[in-house]
């Protein structure tokens, strides 16, 4: 006999709804007053739930209440001015994460970003206009973990920037993305202030050789590896560099780089940084030389990969002897991955992660994928199809038949084990630059 909803214990309904994605989860508290109540009441079904608003003056009581009973602690506000930030501070005073996109105001008060007393990550992207400094984030300084700028016009000087940024003592990760107005002639004042620092992403494109002590903080001689920094990203990147420049990043474990160029010049600077990271785990490349200029530099104790880059077969071959204990790849190359996929299983063994194109991929080499006794996750990145061969601007955005089926036999061959994903859903907190 069937229970009505009601009669089952709240704590075996809310473990059904842990399992439900947060669209279902908003779609399910319209059936019933009761499973709303459960719904909006436990805080431990939105834990990491994120929200996009927008001209906040249209949300009603019952809308921020719904917020403030969830307790979200992430959200983009699009579009704002200072009054609405004033509104959002009121509504959600626990904030853990803040986007700013489009901000329409010159100006943020420290007096309204102060009361976000719990935030820890304020990225800042797409201003609508220039901000006119960064004094706002001095009541910041002793909290304030992950600070992101991108595509922030800033009527201020460059060493205007570097006091407001190096104000925050207890940052792990930063990432300033920029137009080339911002002139940094080096690293090294940053670096010195921000000890804590983890993750550094940096435009790139005004830096055309980088000096000596470019990553070198003020406190240590030039050259010394001190920095703690293991995650490097490095967008517009065309710069001269020598070994000694890297001596200070001897302990980085990531690296990307995002090249200026798709057509590179004469000199590879990558085999200069390959050969000065001995403990480099994960790379990624995009763009810039093909990988046969840079393959032979792989460092073995890479085990994550990621190119976007002009390759060969035989490339890949060189990739599974330099790199044989890779565990994840993102295979993405500027021509057909059409005689590559059929390689991986025996050049590499050891995959966890894959990431392909399945376009003109041969049905049989998709599914010797099942060889990858130790994958469980298989992302297909162009999973679009055009149903019409004689319409070619008609493109629908979901997998083709044919792709369903080949997932559906791959999965069978590998007793269901490999997750596939065919639609990427990036964090929207997130930079879109990388």
């Amino acid at each position: 006999m069937m229970c009505s909803a009601p009669q089952l214990p709240d704590e075996l309904w809310l473990r059904v709804f842990s399992l439900l994605s947060w669209r279902d989860k908003l779609s399910l508290r319209c059936t019933c007053v009761h499973f709303r109540q459960l719904v909006d009441e436990s805080r431990s079904l939105w834990r990491g739930f994120s929200v996009v608003l927008q001209d906040l003056a249209r949300y009603d009581r019952s809308f921020r209440r719904s917020l403030a009973q969830r307790q979200v602690s992430r959200v983009c506000l699009r579009a704002g001015r200072s009054k609405d930030l004033d509104r959002l501070c009121s509504w959600l005073p626990r904030l853990h994460v803040l986007r700013l996109d489009g901000w329409r105001d010159g100006r943020l008060r420290a007096q309204e970003v102060k009361r976000l007393h719990h935030l820890h990550h304020l990225s800042i992207t797409s201003c609508a206009t220039p901000l006119l400094d960064l004094d706002f984030l001095l009541p910041l300084s002793q909290q304030l973990r992950q600070l992101s700028l991108c595509n922030v016009q800033l009527t201020c000087t460059a060493p205007h920037l570097l006091a407001g940024v190096t104000q925050l003592t207890r940052l792990r990760s930063l990432l300033l993305h920029h137009d080339g107005t911002l002139r940094i002639p080096t690293l090294s004042s940053v670096l010195t202030h921000l000890l804590d620092l983890r993750t550094l992403s940096w435009t790139m494109i005004s830096h055309k050789v980088l000096p000596q002590d470019f990553f070198s903080p003020s406190t240590v001689p030039a050259g010394e590896a001190s920095l703690q920094l293991s995650d490097l990203q490095l967008l517009n990147y065309d710069a001269v560099v020598t070994q000694d420049v890297l001596k200070p990043l001897a302990n980085l474990h990531s690296l990307s780089v995002f090249h200026l160029y798709s057509v590179p010049g004469p000199t590879c600077h990558l085999q200069t940084w390959l050969t000065s990271l001995p403990k480099l785990a994960s790379l990624n490349v995009h763009g810039g030389h093909p990988l046969a200029a840079y393959v032979n530099f792989l460092p073995a104790s890479l085990l994550s990969l990621t190119l976007c880059v002009d390759l060969q077969p035989e490339d890949l071959q060189v990739v599974s002897s330099r790199a044989p204990h890779l565990q994840h790849l993102h295979l993405e190359p500027w021509s057909s991955s059409s005689n590559l996929v059929g390689l991986l299983p025996q050049l590499f063994p050891h995959l966890q992660t894959l990431a392909i194109r399945h376009l003109h991929v041969p049905d049989n080499d998709f599914l010797s994928l099942h060889e990858l006794q130790h994958l469980h996750t298989l992302e297909i990145l162009d999973s679009f199809h055009r149903p019409d061969p004689n319409d070619p601007s008609w493109v629908v955005n979901k997998p083709s038949p044919r792709l369903l089926q080949l997932i559906s036999d791959l999965q069978k061959l590998t007793n269901q084990r490999v997750r596939v994903i065919t639609s990427s859903h990036k964090d929207f907190l997130n930079c879109s630059c990388v």
